[in-house]
């Protein structure tokens, strides 16, 4: 099924997401919530994608963005699909990249696959539970080293941070090699992760189609997907704070550096 999946998610991107790409009008743009935005390309990907996942798993669910309520019985017993149509939709919506076509199947409450599609650089990311990590085919393992904060690149997503956790992590992210807002694309953040064009990225905000693939790439990878208090990332009932990193120890640096008064987590 993996590449049956691989297949589909690459043929949904050819021919219903990036030929919109650059070439959409005002009426094809709405505003879900302020800031937030949604394409006729988040909602003809979503379609396609529905009809062919389903189709290769019968009696499975499909949860999106769209309609959230699926997502209640993502611990139940049986098969969810969590479909991201257009990961980056501002960006897309704007005519910039990066944005992504991202899947990932659950089985039990449980991730067991996933696949992360970089639409304009057709880079395909793959996972499965017990099997590793794969980048065009190619297995990706996360760095084991625990260089000091100065050796690290790395994500800070602060538009829904917190005020007070926004000024700590302000205040100490010099103490990194380079700290960015990011690319606003979990799609693009994740495999950068797992292939070391960067060590960690914290995210606020925790929506299963925006993590659960790129969570199970990371894991599989060799990565450490935690939130800001320790505790592991449970897709069905995830917790506010989620920092991704390469592994354990850079895991821990990067917290105690952002935060080094943990009393508040």
């Amino acid at each position: 099924m993996l590449d049956q999946v691989a297949d589909l998610v690459r043929e949904v991107a050819a021919t219903v997401v990036l030929p919109r790409f650059r070439h959409l009008s005002s009426g094809d743009i709405h505003q879900k919530s302020p800031g937030d935005l949604v394409t006729v390309a988040d909602k003809e990907s979503e379609k396609a994608l529905t009809r062919g996942l389903t189709a290769l798993l019968p009696g499975s669910e499909e949860a999106v963005a769209a309609d959230p309520s699926v997502l209640d019985r993502m611990s139940d017993g049986g098969a969810v699909w969590i479909v991201d149509p257009v990961d980056g939709t501002n960006n897309f919506a704007a005519g910039k990249t990066p944005f992504a076509v991202m899947v990932a199947l659950m089985q039990d409450g449980e991730p067991v696959a996933s696949w992360i599609l970089d639409v304009v650089g057709d880079h395909l990311t793959v996972a499965e539970a017990g099997s590793g990590a794969y980048r065009d085919g190619v297995r990706v393992k996360t760095r084991t080293d625990d260089p000091v904060p100065g050796q690290l690149r790395g994500v800070v997503a602060r538009k829904y941070l917190p005020p007070l956790l926004r000024d700590e992590a302000d205040q100490h992210a010099p103490a990194f090699l380079e700290v960015t807002q990011g690319h606003h694309c979990a799609g693009y953040e994740y495999p950068a992760i797992a292939t070391d064009e960067q060590q960690f990225g914290l995210f606020w905000r925790v929506l299963p189609w925006d993590h659960v693939p790129g969570s199970l790439i990371m894991r599989e990878a060799g990565g450490t997907v935690r939130h800001l208090d320790g505790n592991p990332y449970q897709p069905a009932h995830p917790e506010k704070g989620l920092l991704v990193a390469a592994n354990d120890d850079i895991w821990r640096t990067v917290r105690n550096t952002l935060f080094p008064d943990l009393s508040y987590l």
